[in-house]
This record gives C-alpha cells, structure tokens and sequence, in this order.
C-alpha cells in the first residue's frame, strides 16, 4: 500500500512561544539595525527613483571594465558609474540626472554613443527625467501604504483587532528588514523591488492568515487550554503545510535567481529573503503578539467546551 513521503513528522512539540522570547530579540535588534542603516547610508536609488540614464554595452572582447571608465571620462561623463552586468562580459553605465529637457537627454546618450566607438554594442537605454522619477517614489511610497491598510481592513473583518494589529506587526517587521538588507548591501532599489515587496506582503499575510485561522478554530474547540499552549498546538499544526509551502517556493525562487538573469536578479532575490522572514514573522512575530494583546475565548458560545487533546 503506498504512503505519502512525510518530510515534517505531523507530532511535533515544539515551544514556539518559549522561543519567540528570543525571537522578539532578534527582530527588535534587526529593526533597529535597519533603521539606522535607512538613515545613516541609505538606499541605492535606481534610476526609476533618482532620474538619469542606465545604458547596457557590450565592449569588444579583452576590454577591460577601468580602460572602458578611462574611455567615459574622456567623452566628458566624470560622474558616470561603471559595473559589471551579467556574465557575458556587458558593462552598465549609469549617467547621472542632467538638467534640461528630455531632448538633451537623447543628446547625451548619442554623444556617449558616439564617443565609445563602433567597437562598442548597445545594448539597451533607460532614462528617466526628474519629474517621472519624483512621481514613481510617490506612487511606489503610496502603493506599499495602502497594502498595508488594506490588509490591517481584512484582517481586523476576518478576525478581531489582536489579529489585525499582530498580522500588520508582522508584515512592517517583513517590510522594514528587506530595507535594511537592501541597505545594508547596497543592492540598486527600483520598481521591481517595489513589486517584490508588494508580493512578500501578500506571501506573508497568506502564511499568516492560515496559522491565525488554525488559531481561532482551536480557540472555538480547546476552550480549557490555556492560550500559549493553544498557539503552540496551533502553529505546530500547520508546520508541515508552512515548511513544504516554503521549500517549494524557494526551490522555484532559486531556479530563477541562478538562470533568469541580472534583468530579474534584483526582484528574485528579494523574493527569496521575502520567503525565509514572511515565514519567520509568521511564526515568531505575528502569532506572539496574540499573547501580548490577548484574545477573547467566546468565539462561539453555543459550543460546549471540548477536553484538552
């Protein structure tokens, strides 16, 4: 007879609410470490956020990434930035915001074309003025706010207002440390780590939601058991379904961080740091803070109360 490979034993005891003691440590320091790092170094603006020119090249073969630079300098862009891009030997070129109109953008970018030679391949040009860029950090400011609000709405009609308050606890933890990791890096932040956080928002509510709703079924079932062991039985329940969930998503996520690219490097890796804190607050931020605000136990008074299991 054929039984199912079970990875995660369905009997597990662990203590998590012993060891969100130390988990609340551990993201109170990491939130901290984040702000200052927000303040005291800051992001690496892409050009979708600060303006200016991102162009992709493909320089002859040999050429050297500091003989390009010397090259760039000469054409008369001393503040342009150099890097490697990619592994098939291309160079991004990062042009800083220039003033004017959007016309003596173009003009720059040819002059910077003309300068590098025919030797040079163009790859791709991305510019953005000033205006454009000032609107998407407003925009992308806005959309990640009205997430939030949103969530905090649904889960606060789903559930009560300890619910609602420990989901949205978790996912500005969640937020807060991807910016201080992006930080802490230096890793270019643009409208697709935008779209990475947006969706690490809504894998972390999803994770949170299922452990909240084993939550209150067992705060309906288990009137007699106390709430800190409820939680433990609870998150201990949906452990199988939140490490498998977990496993096969970063498996995904690692396939497309290794062969997708440097277009999507940036939002796949936020999306695998995403996947490893949404599960972790899930576990040890958003389900504690049930303990720390309390929750009614009449869920559903006409019941009577069942025994301990």
């Amino acid at each position: 007879m054929y039984r199912p490979i079970r990875f995660i034993p369905d009997d597990t005891k662990i203590g998590f609410i012993k060891l969100s003691r130390f988990g609340f440590m551990v993201s109170g320091a990491l939130s901290v470490a984040s702000i200052l790092l927000f303040f005291f170094v800051g992001l690496n603006f892409g050009v979708d956020f600060k303006g200016g020119t991102n162009i992709i090249v493909r320089p002859a073969a040999g050429t050297e990434i500091n003989t390009l630079r010397d090259t760039v300098d000469t054409i008369g862009f001393n503040g342009a930035e150099l890097q490697n891009f990619g592994t098939n030997g291309d160079v991004l070129i990062r042009l800083p915001i220039l003033e004017g109109s959007d016309h003596g953008q173009q003009e720059t970018v040819d002059k910077l074309k003309a300068g590098l030679g025919a030797g040079v391949e163009i790859l791709s040009v991305d510019s953005v003025g000033p205006k454009v860029s000032g609107e998407l950090t407003d925009q992308g400011i806005l959309a990640v706010v009205v997430a939030i609000l949103c969530i905090l709405g649904y889960v606060w009609m789903r559930f009560e207002w300890q619910f609602a308050v420990g989901g949205v606890i978790s996912l500005l933890h969640d937020v807060l440390l991807t910016v201080g990791l992006f930080c802490a890096l230096g890793i270019e932040f643009n409208l697709s780590t935008i779209a990475a956080i947006l969706t690490i928002i809504g894998y972390s509510l999803n994770d949170t939601v299922v452990v909240f709703d084993r939550i209150r079924e067992f705060l309906r079932k288990y009137k007699a058991m106390g709430l800190a062991d409820l939680i433990d039985f609870s998150m201990n329940s949906v452990l199988p379904r939140t490490i498998l969930t977990s496993v096969t998503t970063m498996l995904a996520l690692i396939a497309l961080y290794s062969f997708g690219g440097e277009v999507l490097a940036n939002f796949t890796f936020t999306m695998i740091w995403g996947v490893l804190i949404g599960t972790y607050s899930s576990i040890f931020v958003a389900a504690p803070v049930l303990i720390l605000l309390g929750s009614k136990r009449d869920w559903d008074a006409a019941k009577p109360a069942n025994a301990r299991p």
